[in-house]
């Protein structure tokens, strides 16, 4: 799911739960640490060591805590102990002079969300606050799934061996490749990654480069400056930014222009960010994992992809089998996906029986796990409280309801007696005509997604029939 939002101070309702603490035993420190955070639209607390912050933590419950690591009385990885147990859902960073890797890593181990080093600039503490701020944006606005729909299930040999190398992989910093059909479970493969990573309690952030057109995409991604193009006007984090000290999920990287392929290049080449409009790069610290629907070296082959780009992004390359190639996996997915369907439509979970496990397992399943979905989704709705049999298994592919076929009919007379996959193309080409050539009105109108519209063309042009689309 892909959140956008603008980024900016929290609202007067929101106020009490926007404290923030500064804790410093210099008090030109405090007082020009208030200044900038102030600027940011929050209240702000003073504490002179880690004795009088911990007093006010606990009356306060302040949003976050920026605080000194070298202080009397109480010091500052003291105070962060005391902080997660007095307030865990505060937010804490650590400033120091004593910046050493032991000493952040100490400091994250104690349960800070974020360090910087003595001496730095108000842009930097501003960035800081900023992602917390944005992190916390994404917490509200997604809901949660449920643990067991975040569950890869799987009985295969082959999808275990594959968890087993992930398990490993996850544990490093290198970026990782996931290729496999539409419909496979690439993004429940990249969760997967990050929650068993260093990361794990850092950002997950999601960004499907195949939604959005190409000029919202680089904003997206990088982020704009107040007045940086007509309508900007406040400032926006990109999913880079977002992603800070995180991993941010690139879904299918291979819809990406050219131009923008080489902006996220130098980003992954440099790990800095230029916003939009903005006067200087800001430094981000991200795992990117990405993951495609086509062969990304056929695509550099064939000029759509960079190929600087695809080695930097195949340090880890992965493949996920098809459903069609994990036989052993379908009877187990379809009870599971008849459970929670049951669950959501307020019926009893009905049984699948023998003759419908082996239809099931004889299908293509081109549209691999989400297409099996559909399939138990309905199937239970057929079956009205009964066992799954065959014959509530409707066909998941290749069926068009009367209704849109009657609309495919009046649309496309000439073809009519054609096969259903001209009558398709015909339907299609004869849509983005009439919307002059919009793919995303298009898609809408015909109640299907951008990336099947664009795969769809694809395949038309590779076929070599002459398809005049938008250029996006």
């Amino acid at each position: 799911m892909s959140v956008q939002q603008t980024i900016q101070g929290p609202s007067p309702a929101a106020e009490e739960s926007r404290t923030v603490l500064i804790v410093d035993d210099e008090p030109s420190m405090r007082t020009a640490l208030s200044e900038t955070v102030r600027r940011l639209g929050y209240q702000v607390r003073g504490a002179i060591d880690g004795a009088d912050a911990i007093e006010q933590v606990e009356r306060l419950k302040p949003w976050l805590v920026v605080t000194d690591l070298k202080m009397p009385r109480v010091a500052g990885l003291e105070l962060v102990k005391a902080i997660k147990q007095k307030a865990p859902q505060t937010f804490i960073i650590l400033m120091t002079a004593y910046g050493t890797v032991e000493t952040a890593v100490e400091a994250m181990k104690c349960g800070a969300n974020d360090y910087i080093l003595k001496p730095f600039s108000t842009d930097l503490v501003e960035r800081v606050i900023l992602n917390l701020q944005a992190t916390t944006a994404l917490d509200e606005q997604e809901t949660p799934m449920p643990a067991e729909a975040r569950a890869i299930l799987t009985q295969d040999a082959g999808m275990i061996r594959l968890l087993t190398t992930l398990e490993g992989v996850a544990a490093s910093q290198a970026t990782v490749l996931i290729s496999g059909e539409s419909g496979t479970g690439k993004e429940l493969l990249a969760r997967y990654i990050h929650a068993r990573s260093p990361r794990a309690h850092r950002p997950f952030v999601a960004l499907n480069c195949a939604a959005l057109p190409d000029s919202l995409l680089e904003s997206e991604l990088f982020g704009h400056e107040r007045g940086a193009f007509t309508g900007a006007i406040q400032k926006k984090l990109g999913k880079f930014e977002m992603a800070h000290t995180g991993t941010l999920f690139l879904d299918e990287i291979s819809e990406m222009n050219l131009g923008l392929q080489a902006k996220l290049l130098r980003v992954l080449q440099e790990r800095e960010v230029d916003r939009i409009g903005g006067r200087e790069p800001v430094p981000v610290n991200i795992r990117v994992i990405a993951t495609t629907n086509r062969s990304l070296y056929h695509e550099v082959t064939q000029g759509r992809f960079r190929e600087d780009l695809f080695y930097r992004l195949n340090v880890f390359p992965v493949t996920v089998p098809p459903l069609r190639e994990r036989p052993g996996d379908i009877p187990l997915l379809a009870r599971h996906f008849l459970r929670s369907s049951a669950q959501r439509n307020g019926l009893t979970a009905p049984t699948l029986s023998d003759r419908a496990i082996a239809d099931l397992q004889q299908r293509p399943w081109k549209g691999n796990v989400r297409e099996l979905e559909n399939v138990m989704e309905r199937a239970i709705l057929v079956a009205a409280g009964g066992a799954v049999d065959v014959d509530h298994l409707m066909p998941g592919d290749g069926v068009v309801p009367v209704r849109e076929m009657e609309t495919v009919e009046a649309l496309v007379a000439p073809s009519a007696h054609g096969s259903l996959w001209e009558m398709e193309r015909d339907l299609i080409v004869k849509t983005l005509a009439r919307v002059k050539e919009n793919r995303t009105h298009a898609a809408k109108e015909l109640g299907i997604s951008i990336r099947t519209l664009r795969n769809k063309l694809r395949e038309y042009r590779d076929m070599g029939y002459q398809v005049e689309a938008e250029k996006s």
